[in-house]
């Protein structure tokens, strides 16, 4: 959406990294997906098949190459992004069916790899978890990598000519993470893509570098040209192009200011997370790899509060992981944590995020088999994973999260299951924590309404307030026509929040906020007059939210916040949240 400022104009997308940058543009030309298309003889086919296994094993040693190549000041979580990229590479997803078609349907080896990305397209846009979904991207640059070695191109972005050294502001359809180190030479100071979302590996890859970075913006690439000024707020999602010299000084005093604010910050890193009125608060991370712990651990994390297991199941058609290879994963894990906590979530597939291609997508995704529901229709799968997460548990403190619980059968079924899952372990002779804490996610209305049940039964409680949300308000975030609607301040959606923090509290039971709430700095004092000690979120955010937490007084925010929970109309609620968060 783009909108007339003066002689410049504005385009609004999604903020995935905080700051600002202004500096000139660098357009990077988009692989188109639309290829030649044609029928090859019978004799020809086998080459084709051979054309396709060429390209694929030239991308397999670009990513290789990458990989061992990463200069040491590269995020920590690049070398496993290009993990995953290897991983997609290979799926058979991607080299199996595609030579299907050209053995069957004789496409061309161009035509067989587009025809698969648009099944896989479909299959991950039906997705309703946002993390997941985001993965498409990660199929879409792998193909496009794929498709520049069939027409004879190295996948290497076009350098910087005619901007300068340091004022490099990437314009892109979609970047992926590894192709950003291509920059660093060129002192990248930001970027914005017309795709992506808050949870792809390029949003997160941008916070780690800290750059200021918005996606999603659609049409960027059509309205900015080679060279325009540009600034970047990735503080609320604009890009502004070719703004006034007004703009230009009011946003660099801005950014001066904000850096000074961010030196503030960094002193931050080692005070120990209490409010000021001396309770303290326990900054949880979430993580989707393992070799996401190591950037947790040195963020300051005081554990793992989210490790999504769903991340070792993606894109493994019918081969799922057996239970060594999970593992050896979540063992990883909770090594690189050096003895602090580790909550993993069971496997949250099904239904919308398929594991297999043939999969025949439900009629109501959100509300079909998925989750706890989807697991426990597959016991055999279940059981695997409960004994690989009760081996890593021998190995340091872990804790298993169930998500989307609801009923007290699918409460009952899961520690039936766990009891087996122990028993096992015991006939082979492995060890495990006997004593493993299991809790449950808070993502369904109806949960909060059987508390009891689920705190006489499990250990602690994890609110995920994306889909508590969207549950409550019988909203998709992702369907633009009711995206509007998606309010986390709405009344009934805080009192539902405010309602699991006060009973846990209530009988000493741990609790947690895990959804994007908890990472949020205008949330947190929220949070805090509720009552909430464990914030759960991705690393980039504890110094934002523990500053916020340090100058907050707990006790006197539970007087104000009541003010809040007892209001109905959305517009008072910020009002007066407004008016927390500007309290001394």
């Amino acid at each position: 959406m783009a909108e007339q400022i003066d002689a410049s104009f504005t385009l609004t997308g999604i903020p995935i990294s905080r700051g600002i940058a202004l500096g000139r543009a660098h357009l990077i030309a988009h692989t188109a997906l639309e290829v030649r298309h044609y029928l090859i003889e019978p004799s020809a086919v086998e080459v084709e098949v051979n054309r396709l296994c060429t390209a694929t094993e030239e991308v397999h040693t670009e990513l290789l190459t990458l990989r061992d190549t990463l200069p040491e000041d590269a995020p920590e979580e690049m070398a496993a992004f290009l993990d995953v990229h290897l991983m997609i590479l290979h799926d058979e997803m991607l080299t199996k069916i595609p030579a299907q078609l050209i053995r069957k349907q004789r496409y061309n080896a161009e035509w067989a790899l587009t025809t698969q990305l648009e099944i896989l397209s479909r299959q991950f846009d039906e997705i309703n978890d946002a993390y997941l979904r985001e993965r498409k991207a990660d199929v879409v640059q792998i193909v496009e990598r794929v498709l520049k070695r069939l027409a004879g191109a190295a996948h290497a972005l076009a350098a910087p000519t005619s901007t300068t050294k340091d004022d490099l502001i990437v314009i892109a359809r979609d970047i992926a993470p590894a192709d950003m180190l291509q920059f660093k030479h060129h002192a990248l100071i930001g970027f914005a893509t017309d795709l992506g979302g808050e949870t792809s590996h390029t949003a997160i890859v941008a916070r780690s570098l800290d750059i200021p970075a918005v996606v999603g913006l659609q049409h960027a690439c059509q309205f900015i040209k080679q060279n325009d000024w540009l600034i970047i707020d990735g503080d609320i999602g604009v890009v502004i192009v070719n703004p006034s010299q007004l703009i230009l000084n009011e946003y660099r005093d801005k950014k001066n200011q904000q850096q000074q604010a961010h030196k503030k910050l960094q002193r931050l890193r080692h005070t120990p997370t209490q409010t000021e009125d001396g309770i303290p608060i326990t900054l949880l991370a979430n993580i989707e790899i393992p070799d996401d712990a190591p950037h947790a651990l040195s963020a300051g994390a005081m554990g793992v509060g989210l490790f999504r297991s769903e991340f070792l199941f993606m894109n493994r058609g019918e081969h799922l992981p057996d239970e060594e290879e999970q593992f050896l994963a979540y063992r990883n894990a909770v090594n690189a944590m050096g003895g602090l906590p580790a909550t993993i979530r069971t496997i949250d597939l099904g239904a919308d995020k398929p594991l297999y291609a043939d999969h025949i997508a439900s009629p109501n995704a959100a509300l079909g088999l998925r989750a706890i529901r989807w697991a426990l229709s597959e016991p055999h799968m279940f059981l695997i994973q409960l004994r690989a997460l009760l081996r890593a548990s021998a190995c340091g403190p872990v804790q298993i999260l169930l998500p989307m619980l609801a009923h007290h059968a699918e409460v009952e079924q899961t520690l039936l299951l766990l009891a087996r899952a122990k028993s096992e372990l015991d006939i082979a002779g492995h060890a495990y924590d006997a004593n493993i804490k299991v809790g449950a996610m808070i993502e369904i209305p109806a949960a909060v309404f059987v508390l009891p049940m689920l705190m006489q039964r499990l250990d602690f409680l994890s609110i995920g307030t994306n889909d508590l949300i969207q549950y409550t308000l019988a909203v998709d975030r992702t369907d633009s026509a009711v995206a509007h609607l998606y309010d986390p301040h709405h009344p009934a959606v805080l009192q539902l929040i405010a309602r699991v923090i006060s009973e846990a509290n209530r009988v000493g039971m741990p609790v947690a906020v895990c959804g994007e709430m908890a990472g949020d700095p205008n949330m947190t004092r929220l949070l805090l007059g509720m009552g909430l000690q464990e914030f759960s979120m991705h690393p980039a955010q504890f110094l934002h939210v523990k500053k916020e937490i340090l100058q907050a007084n707990q006790a006197q925010l539970s007087k104000l916040v009541h003010n809040i929970l007892i209001s109905t109309d959305p517009h008072t609620t910020r009002i007066l949240l407004a008016q927390l968060n500007s309290s001394s």
